[in-house]
């Protein structure tokens, strides 16, 4: 998710922070000449965190290739407490990813088609008659689950992402007055078609601002999708495949854990200035008709400890900001009618935005 064209942002007397996926020449470089210095010592909890992360990599790498960016902004939302809006078109292998990510975890995996007939209890449950106690009895719905797939989010109406929308801020479905908590972890990927509009209800900003990441999948380089055939070639059933390869590297508690402890991770108030800096200049830029809300900033400094603890650090740096300022805002700012008549992309602002605000140094 690093960007080479937003800028420089730690000084040559600064220990950089390992890049999380990508060509680490893509990341700005400090200034020629200068002695390498010395890195701070990893706590060794953060440093088991980094292993784990570069595990869960590994293991995902086995099934499903490429989508860097994809695992990375998964993992992140996970680890933070969030949850992702994908935008990509059909046929990218999110239901894949998400089995194996499931597989990998320990954790249970569900998946819902939204269809213009979906209603609300059909995700979140409902009370059946019980003839046998002649009482009613509440039967879970699919959210009831720990990793799950919402495909295609807003094909349904308003009411019903709504709902789930409801579950992914409370945590829990309350029927009848009666609150029944979802397991924790608890992760939602949405995603949605961006090439058809027909039949679909576009998320409000108050709906979309509920989402930690919009990540964008494109589709794979041309070495990736030669993989992905030469796989498929092989006829190979990925249910079994997925059973036989994939190995659980930890569970549901570890998980929990971890997202503890990423929250521990120190932020300095020169940080959370420029964090603060970068939310409020959204709300001035001209090419914004509407910017980023408060929980934008929280995000951001969340996601931003979650990144340095997968490098095995304690402390965050303006480059883990940097790291995922893009999938963090680009879904909380709209453009003016006049950017978008000019043909004016929300990423390309929000480079240019980031560009003019002075980052903390040491």
């Amino acid at each position: 998710m690093n960007d080479p064209s937003l800028p420089p942002i730690l000084p040559e007397d600064t220990p950089g922070p390992e890049h999380l996926g990508g060509d680490q020449s893509a990341l700005p470089q400090p200034g020629s000449g200068a002695s390498a210095p010395e890195a701070p010592p990893v706590s060794p909890e953060f440093a088991k965190i980094k292993e784990l992360f570069e595990m869960i990599q590994a293991e995902v790498g086995k099934l499903y290739v490429g989508q860097d960016e994809l695992v990375l902004g998964t993992l992140t939302a996970l680890f933070s407490g969030g949850h992702v809006l994908i935008e990509s078109v059909p046929g990218l292998g999110k239901t894949l990813f998400v089995r194996t990510l499931g597989r990998i975890l320990g954790c249970e995996f569900g998946r819902i088609q939204f269809t213009a007939d979906l209603m609300p209890s059909d995700i979140t449950g409902a009370p059946v008659f019980d003839m046998q106690k002649s009482e009613f009895r509440f039967r879970a719905g699919p959210v009831f689950t720990q990793l799950l797939l919402a495909d295609e989010i807003n094909r349904s109406p308003a009411k019903t992402h709504a709902a789930l929308l409801e579950i992914m801020q409370e945590y829990r479905v309350t029927i009848d007055g009666t609150s029944h908590p979802v397991p924790k972890p608890f992760l939602v990927l949405a995603t949605q078609n961006p090439l058809e509009s027909e039949g679909t209800y576009n998320l409000p900003e108050a709906q979309l601002d509920r989402f930690m990441f919009k990540l964008m999948v494109d589709y794979p380089s041309a070495e990736e999708e030669a993989d992905i055939l030469k796989l498929h070639s092989l006829q190979v059933d990925f249910g079994k495949r997925l059973e036989d390869e994939i190995q659980p590297i930890t569970n549901p508690e570890i998980v929990q854990k971890v997202i503890s402890t990423c929250s521990q991770v120190r932020v300095e108030d020169r940080l959370v200035d420029y964090i603060n800096s970068l939310i409020r200049s959204t709300r001035t830029w001209p090419a914004f008709h509407i910017g980023a809300s408060p929980r934008a900033g929280i995000a951001l400094m969340q996601s931003a400890r979650t990144i340095a603890a997968f490098s095995g650090r304690d402390f965050a740096v303006p480059d883990d900001v940097m790291e995922i300022i893009l999938p963090v805002l680009r879904h909380r700012v709209s453009l003016t009618a006049e950017a978008e008549i000019e043909g004016r992309n929300v990423d390309e602002e929000l480079r240019a935005m980031i560009r003019g605000i002075e980052v903390p140094r040491n």
